[in-house]
Parts: structure tokens; sequence; C-alpha cells
């Protein structure tokens, strides 16, 4: 467990990742961990973490129900005859981030919000943040880019390195929306994607969210990318929406991310009501993983909850696949370790990445690092207690999945 000290002096955390080491802190009236559980815990919470599917904080003071809608996938309003702080996520909230914020753990929400009330946007975020411990950030700017920080406040705030994931839907819509023809997009998206990814570190796409995984495979001629264009800005005049979702263009997109030969992430699993979750599992990914391969792009399937298994199974047997258990650990709270020790069953340990996918309040960013280093930390050391591994191969794997791995995935280098 990582609570926060009252003493603002060590809140800032220090280079190279320290922060996460500084803030350990046994439970009250607990003595401090002993022995090889003890070590593994504290190195685990030493790691640097890469956080390779994050996006940005929120910039504002939040009311109650705004807060309640953004610890929450659903985008319907919160029934009157309950609150989403009675979830798992709502519960980790209040005894992880409550320490973090100057209380005692498990306070009401009512507390709890009037104390991040006082505290004020700004330092609730820079608490929260340096908390978390985490060493390099890549930020995917595609989704609510005003409302969020972007990346040059972020690495301010969080004095880390911090590096874009370029959402491709978003490059198609900006150019969209800037004006082409039907028969000119193909050219003016390409320009526009290898503008835009200049210096990112990776690609996303959200066809889970605008059509599901279970699209066509094979790149689409460039008559039918004509074709769908005209359809689909056709439509976009029509209804004043700029929204690619036509099955066509999305694989034109991903084709053309593929091109680029940046790493290329796919939600995947659990999200909102947007997608269906029957059409995100990432088995609908095979064919298009198989006409990949021969080109050596890592594909990265982020969250992948309730499907971690068959992502799993993916990652095994094909050498460019990895996956992250992401938002599935914050949004199952103190059953995280369940999703942690299920992503552990088949995947080479090379194959899994460390994510928070956190947006909005910087709650979630900091529940994405501490019960991800919580639960791994209750899985590893429950292998080392039963003589499967040896705590030096948990520590090793544990630091790989934390950083080692998005580091050699992205290009990152050693340390950050």
């Amino acid at each position: 467990m990582i609570p926060a000290p009252t003493d603002s002096s060590a809140r800032a955390g220090s280079p190279g990742g320290a922060a996460a080491h500084d803030w350990v802190a046994a439970p009250e009236g607990a003595a401090a961990p002993e022995g090889a559980a003890g070590a593994l815990e504290r190195a685990i919470e030493a790691i640097p973490l890469v956080d390779h599917h994050v996006h940005g904080a929120l910039d504002g003071d939040l009311s109650r129900r705004r807060f309640e809608e953004l610890i929450t996938e659903s985008d319907r309003p919160v029934p009157a005859w309950m609150t989403q702080f009675d979830s798992q996520l709502g519960f980790a909230v209040l005894r992880h981030c409550a320490p973090v914020l100057g209380l005692g753990p498990h306070p009401d929400p009512e507390t709890y919000l009037a104390r991040r009330a006082e505290l004020g946007a700004a330092e609730a975020n820079r608490r929260l943040l340096a908390a978390a411990g985490v060493g390099h950030l890549l930020l995917e700017t595609g989704y609510g880019g005003e409302e969020i920080l972007g990346p040059t406040r972020m690495a301010a705030l969080t004095g880390r390195p911090v590096e874009e994931v370029v959402r491709l839907e978003s490059v198609a819509e900006g150019v969209a929306a800037e004006g082409t023809g039907a028969a000119g997009f193909a050219a003016r998206f390409e320009a526009a994607l290898w503008e835009r990814s200049r210096a990112a570190r990776g690609l996303k796409s959200v066809a889970a969210y605008r059509y599901g995984l279970d699209l066509d495979p094979a790149p689409p001629t460039p008559a039918e990318v004509t074709a769908a264009a005209g359809r689909w800005l056709r439509e976009s005049e029509r209804t004043g929406t700029i929204r690619v979702h036509d099955p066509v263009l999305l694989r034109h997109l991903v084709w053309a991310g593929v091109e680029r030969g940046l790493p290329l992430q796919f939600h995947t699993g659990y999200g909102d009501p947007d997608l269906d979750l029957r059409r995100s599992d990432p088995l609908l990914l095979r064919g298009l993983i198989e006409l990949v391969e021969p080109r050596g792009v890592p594909l990265l399937l982020l969250h992948c909850y309730p499907y971690h298994r068959n992502a799993g199974y993916l990652a095994q047997v094909y050498p460019h696949v990895h996956f992250d258990v992401g938002l599935g650990v914050n949004h199952t709270g103190a059953r995280g370790a369940a999703v942690v020790a299920e992503s552990l069953e088949l995947a080479p340990f090379a194959k899994i990445l460390f994510s928070s996918d956190a947006w909005g309040p910087a709650e979630l960013h900091h529940l994405g690092a501490l019960l991800w280093r919580r639960a791994t930390a209750r899985v590893l050391g429950g292998f080392v207690a039963d003589g499967e591994w040896s705590e030096p191969q948990a520590i090793r794997v544990a630091t790989m999945i934390g950083a080692g791995n998005a580091r050699r995935v992205y290009g990152l280098g050693e340390t950050g």
C-alpha cells in the first residue's frame, strides 16, 4: 500500500521515479514488512512505471455529479437512489486517494469531495500524480482534448517525460473538418498522419467504438476508399457531425497506421455503452494480426477485460502482439489482483505492459499505478511464497511489465 503523508514537502517526489518509494508507509499499528514479501513489495513500489496508454488530467474543479460520472464507464445519469462511490472504484478512491489529500482512509464521499474542493484541482492533481510514481507517460490525445491537460502541461505537472500517442480517427476527422474531396481524402490523410505523428511514439485506433473489431482484415482498394470517403463526407455535411465510422474507412486508417510503422494500439474489451462489448473481443482481430505479422509492427491490445485471457492467448502465439489490463484494474478495485493473476496465465511476460487509461480526475492516474503495484505484489508474492517463483524472478517480471517492456516496444531507452 502507498498512502501519502500529510507533510506537503514530501509530495513532489524526486527524479527517476523515486516518488513511489517516498510514499511507502506501513498501515497504522502494523510493523514494516519483513522478509521476501516485504522486499518484493518495496521493489515493486520503487518501479518508475511507464504508463503506455494514458490521457490527461482534468484542469478544473469538479462537482459531485461530474465526479461520479467520471468514475464509471456509463454515459447515463447516475440514478438518484444510488451513488457511484458504492463501487469497487469508488471505494478505492476513498481508501487510497483520501490519504494523499490529507484525510484518513475510508471517509464518506461528502468529506472527500469537500477536501478535494478545499485544495483545488491544481493541488489535488499535483499530489495525486506525484504519488503515482510514474516515470514516463505516453499520452493519447484524441478524446476531450480541450478539457484535459495536454502533453506539455502534464509534463510540467508531473516532472516526467510525456510523449504522445496519436489517434487515427481524430486525424481523419481533422482532415474532413479542414475540407477535402472524396478523391483526395486518402492522400490528404496520409500526409496529415505523417505530419501529426512526427514526434509521436505510437498510434491508436478506436475501431471498436466506431464499428467493432469484426472488420474485414484486408486493406481496402483505392476505389473502395474513395467511395466510402464520399459517403462519409456527404453524411457529415448533412448531419453536421464529423465522426468516422464507415468500416471501409476504418480499415483504411488502420492500414495507413501499419504503413506508418509505429506501435499501433487498439481499444479492446470494456468501455462505455458507445461500443458493443460483444464485438470488442480481441480475438476478432486475429485475421488482421496475421496480415500485419510480416510487417513487424507491434500491435498493443488495450484493457481487454473481460477478454484478457483471450488477449493473453494472442500474445502467446503471435510475436508482435502485446496487451495490458489497463482500466480493468481500476474498475475492479479490491478484486484487481484476480485480473492481474489471470493476465499472467498464458502470455509470455515480455508481452504484458502496464497502463492506467486514466482520463479526467487525477484519482484515476494515481489508482491506476497504486492498484497495479498492489495487485502485482500480491500475485507474485503468492508465487514466491508457494515456492513456484524465486524472489529475483518476481522482481524481474514486475519490472518488465511495469516499465521495461514498454521501453523496448516504444523505443524509449533504458531510463526516463
